[in-house]
């Protein structure tokens, strides 16, 4: 035994010496001085109900199928190194206590909590981020997109000890856009096996996660329900005290909203999104409003605002042709759609996205409704020839039309004054609602001509490469629905990502936007600078009702990139009152403009 522990000594000194070495002067650094933003009046306890329109197809947040809306109830309850202050932007602790900065401007520091553990108990260690990036970068995730972020963006993570490390991101950056790149997310190298069959084995696996809540019950196909851990161990840390309040979130598919909003005015779900204009406007003058038993609150946020609008796919034959795809530009009357089915309550969107300040080009407008000029750049497409119904088509009798595959029965009427519309300048817009798990998959195996999605916005810059890069042109799973394969493009986008001085990266947005628009891929359609919810009255927030970033009031997750969600808690005393039945209150409608920003 003496031999035995000698040898394992000698092995132990000789892996010390080969061992990295933290560079000397590391200024390290955290943040226990940005405000509390979560409310100490908040109470544990309770279940918190919510809605999905669809069940998803996995439970993975990579590989196939894994990009849908479900897919945040996971990752946003994956702790990173660090999170976002949402009013500050600073960073604040999350996985790691401090960090620091180290002097080729590509590489940061982390002392990681020792105190952090996986759901199943397992601490979180040095190991699980050296295994995040050998994860992201296996073919076997099937995950393209993941595999060139994780190659070329962050390149390398040095272990130093169990709880140091460091992340090497692949080019020179500023602080604040390092920032934006190296805030890793662990995988746990003690439950994974990357195996020939990842995708399938792991399709319905409950992966251990480092935030409060887990997967503690499926019914599959009809609900997901998500259990707290009691002995959480970020409960003390500064920004989540008193957040994550609820022991239990229920989510039950629903594939219907009106059907949904009934289960909402019985007091089956707890909240009720109200962003749709005619469910703001048409269907809240019932008992439960004017008896005070729903709240509404109408909250201008201050976030980045992801593209919302049509989505044109250049792999089809009829919208290869740039004057094709501005002629559909010209023939869509988006101000018509915002002014009658909208009522005016949403904002035309003219770029890809916006929000993000000098890094956003405010002089690019969207092409206007123009049934000359759409007609004139028909014509010069060969579609000069009058067919059936007033709808044009090319000497050869292919008619011009454009299938619309989108995921939401209540856009339906929008997009029925879109075609209507469209007809006047001989474009047949045919409606394909596809369910909504589904009909994003169809989107990113691109199998659509047209997809009306809009995108989450995020991260502190725009993000280009996996949208408009060549690289991800005519590959399934991957976020360019447009199969744009152009070379200036590429050179700008290349550019963008090793650009380390932010007014010329912001410079360089513009020209991608600029040229983004040049192509006319993208027809922007509205965004929401807002929330509008409806709530029980037994459900609380906060005084402020929410923050800077907060997307919604009601959600229970963490949040990303900035730690915002699970602000709301649940008065169980007053729930239960008010399931005796015969209580009344004054109506509560609340508008909080302490956000809302004002556009150029």
């Amino acid at each position: 035994m003496k031999k035995l522990i000698s040898i394992l000594t000698l092995w132990g000194l000789a892996f010390g010496l080969l061992a990295a070495e933290l560079p000397a002067g590391l200024e390290w650094e955290t943040n226990d001085e940005d405000p509390i933003f979560a409310s100490p009046e908040a109470r544990r306890g309770g279940e918190f109900n919510m809605m999905m329109l669809s069940f998803p197809l996995t439970f993975r947040t990579v590989g196939p199928d894994s990009n849908t809306a479900f897919r945040s109830f996971v990752l946003e309850n994956q702790l990173g190194l660090y999170a976002l202050h949402p009013e500050t932007e600073n960073p604040i602790p999350a996985l790691a206590t401090h960090w620091a900065f180290g002097d080729d401007d590509r590489t940061m520091y982390f002392r990681l909590n020792p105190a952090a553990r996986w759901s199943d108990g397992e601490p979180v260690t040095a190991d699980d981020f050296l295994f995040a990036l050998e994860f992201m970068r296996s073919e076997v995730i099937r995950a393209p997109w993941y595999n060139n972020y994780y190659t070329e963006e962050i390149v390398d993570v040095t272990k130093y000890d169990d709880h140091t490390i460091s992340v090497t991101a692949g080019s020179p950056k500023s602080r604040r856009e390092l920032l934006n790149t190296v805030g890793l997310v662990p995988q746990p190298a003690h439950f994974y096996e990357l195996s020939d069959d990842w995708v399938r084995r792991y399709n319905w696996e409950v992966v251990p996660v480092t935030g409060a809540y887990v997967i503690s019950d499926v019914k599959r196909g009809r609900a997901i329900t998500f259990n707290r851990l009691d002995d959480w161990w970020g409960n003390d840390l500064r920004y989540y005290q008193h957040r994550f309040n609820v022991d239990e979130i229920r989510l039950t598919v629903v594939r219907d909203m009106n059907i949904a909003y009934r289960h909402f005015l019985r007091g089956d779900v707890d909240t009720f999104g109200l962003i749709l204009p005619e469910w703001w406007h048409d269907k809240t003058d019932t008992p439960e409003y004017r008896n005070g038993l729903i709240n509404r609150i109408w909250f201008y946020n201050n976030i980045q605002q992801g593209p919302q609008g049509l989505h044109l796919n250049t792999a089809h034959p009829r919208l290869s042709d740039v004057r094709v795809r501005q002629g559909i530009a010209h023939a869509i009357n988006m101000q018509r759609m915002l002014d009658t089915i909208l009522r005016g309550d949403y904002d035309r969107m003219h770029g890809f996205g916006t929000g993000y300040g000098d890094f956003t080009d405010t002089d690019i407008r969207a092409r206007e409704f123009d049934i000359q000029q759409a007609r004139a750049l028909f014509a010069e497409a060969g579609y000069d020839r009058q067919g059936p119904g007033g709808i044009l088509m090319n000497a050869v009798g292919d008619v011009l039309s454009l299938a619309v595959t989108y995921t939401t029965q209540e856009h339906t009427a929008r997009l029925a004054i879109l075609r209507e519309e469209a007809r006047k300048a001989g474009l047949d817009l045919q409606l394909n609602l596809v369910d909504g798990a589904t009909g994003f998959k169809v989107m990113l195996e691109k199998k659509h001509e047209a997809a009306w999605l809009g995108w989450g916005g995020g991260g502190l810059y725009p993000q280009y490469w996996e949208f408009f890069h060549s690289v991800n042109a005519d590959k399934p799973q991957t976020n360019n629905l447009f199969n744009i394969s152009d070379e200036q493009l590429d050179a700008l986008i290349e550019e963008y990502r090793v650009t380390m001085d932010l007014d010329t990266k912001a410079a360089i947005s513009r020209r991608i936007q600029q040229r983004v628009h040049e192509l006319a891929i993208f027809i922007p359609g509205y965004q929401v600078p807002y929330t509008r919810e409806a709530y029980w009255r037994y459900v609380k927030l906060p005084e402020a009702k929410g923050t800077k970033q907060s997307p919604s009031l009601f959600w229970p997750m963490e949040g990303a990139p900035h730690s915002t969600g699970g602000l709301f808690w649940i008065d169980q005393e007053l729930k239960a009152e008010l399931k005796t039945g015969g209580k009344r209150f004054d109506p509560v409608l609340e508008v909080v403009e302490t956000w809302r920003r004002q556009e150029p």
